[in-house]
């Protein structure tokens, strides 16, 4: 946009605005997002956008302390003036708010970040080029189809008074299929999460929908109860991430969640004899994410005095047992433990190399899940979560799919029971949650044998 000052900009010119503050930290976040959507087999929607979000964090001497306050905007900047209102706001909630109960030392620059003065990156339709060819095969099938896909690059600049200059640029992208029979009365869902969509195999995809709704041409009916159930990569994830998303330290100090135990938190305790890891890793090779933190808000595990800290490879399981807990630098000094930020992947390593099919081959009789969703959590002590399965449940009898469940079931389980209970785990793989692909889309999953999952009761939904 003509006249829209560059985000480097903004960056040094709300630092130079802020310099009569203790101190002060500039995030400026450009996305460049680019969608597909089709329905009832033809493509409904394509388009492209971008936005702008500035946010201003301003650090006040206070009596007692050092206050913090967040201003952010998604307005476009033309004018130093609005920089300057934007400090003005910021200051005043940092006044308002008080002495921070996390506060600590702004962080001082490790290295000058060469990537500093580029520009953000920008994505197109063309990243669909080979995906969509694909796709246009697929629609021409037997099957009705309906689906999404998105691709977005965002590119973030931190600043800091202390003199960090970091950049950023993140790319999620994400395609969902459901494959639906011509009544529409039977539907499969497939789903991947990608980079840049060069290794999205669409036809795949829609292969395997098909294969789902070949097994459900057979129905039965089923009661809720405990049934061996194999999890596929999908499903894992989506219980792994809430599980990872509650493994803040502070609440396990003071006896708020499941990682709190009689003698204090519970990091080392084993969960299972199998060598499972659960891992975030700024470094994992096409899952990568920002190796630095960029923090908008203080709350358990986060602070905003710790914009600009480097982000690390953490273990949350290791090798069977209970790893690290997220901690600010704030709570790390607190309780004398380690400073460990959260993680924007998730990696569960450590099964063997068998895939869901081999797990199916191997099963007497159990269910094999497709995805979860509405997940909720039932008690935060026990991490006990309830909530749905979706488009499709099939029935595993000697070795072979031999139906489709014809409802779903509403279930009651612990991700912590699932790593405890789990009797098989297989090949790991890059998969996405279906609940939570909104917020988390980097995972690597292996699908896992439950022999006691919990169907709570049935759902007359398909």
């Amino acid at each position: 946009m003509t006249g829209v000052i560059r985000p480097q900009e903004v960056v040094e010119r709300t630092l130079a605005a802020a310099g009569h503050l203790h101190g002060c930290a500039v995030l400026v976040r450009e996305s460049s997002e680019a969608v597909l959507r089709w329905a009832n087999s033809t493509m409904t929607t394509n388009g492209h956008t971008t936005s702008r979000r500035t946010t201003v964090i301003a650090f006040v001497a206070l009596e007692g302390g050092v206050g913090a306050g967040v201003v952010g905007s998604s307005v476009a900047v033309t004018d130093v003036a609005q920089l300057e209102q934007l400090v003005r706001a910021a200051e005043a909630a940092a006044r308002d708010a008080g002495p921070a109960d996390d506060a600590a030392p702004l962080l001082e620059p490790a290295a000058a970040d060469p990537a500093w003065d580029e520009p953000a990156a920008e994505t197109s339709i063309g990243v669909f080029g080979g995906f969509a060819e694909g796709l246009a095969e697929v629609l021409t099938g037997p099957h009705r189809q309906y689906g999404f896909a998105s691709h977005e690059l965002s590119t973030v600049w931190l600043g800091t008074s202390t003199g960090i200059r970091g950049r950023w640029v993140q790319p999620t992208g994400s395609v969902e299929l459901n494959a639906k029979t011509p009544d529409l009365a039977s539907s499969a869902w497939t789903g991947a999460s990608t980079a840049d969509f060069t290794d999205v195999d669409v036809v795949a995809l829609a292969a395997e929908a098909g294969r789902r709704l070949d097994w459900g041409q057979r129905r039965v009916t089923l009661p809720a109860g405990r049934y061996e159930t194999l999890l596929p990569p999908s499903a894992v994830s989506d219980l792994m991430v809430y599980l990872a998303w509650s493994m803040e330290g502070r609440p396990a100090q003071e006896g708020r969640s499941a990682l709190a135990g009689p003698d204090g938190v519970r990091v080392g305790e084993e969960l299972t004899k199998l060598p499972l890891t659960l891992a975030s890793d700024p470094a994992a090779p096409g899952l990568e994410y920002e190796p630095f933190l960029t923090a908008t808000r203080s709350g358990d595990g986060i602070s905003v005095f710790d914009n600009g800290a480097p982000t690390r490879r953490v273990e949350w399981i290791a090798d069977g047992a209970i790893g690290e807990l997220v901690y600010s630098r704030a709570e790390a000094a607190e309780f004398g433990t380690r400073f460990t930020p959260a993680g924007d992947n998730l990696l569960l390593t450590g099964g063997s190399a068998a895939s869901t099919a081999d797990l199916v081959a191997r099963t007497e009789r159990g269910l094999l899940l497709t995805c979860l969703w509405y997940i909720r959590e039932v008690d935060p002590t026990t991490l006990l979560l309830t909530g749905l399965t979706r488009d499709g449940v099939y029935l595993v009898e000697g070795g072979e799919v031999v139906g489709e469940v014809d409802h779903n079931f509403r279930f009651n389980h612990s991700p912590l029971d699932v790593l405890r209970r789990a009797t098989e785990v297989g090949a790991t793989e890059r998969t996405i949650p279906r609940e939570w692909k909104d917020w988390f889309t980097r995972a690597a999953m292996p699908p896992v044998r439950v022999p006691d999952f919990n169907m709570s009761s049935v759902s007359l939904g398909r």
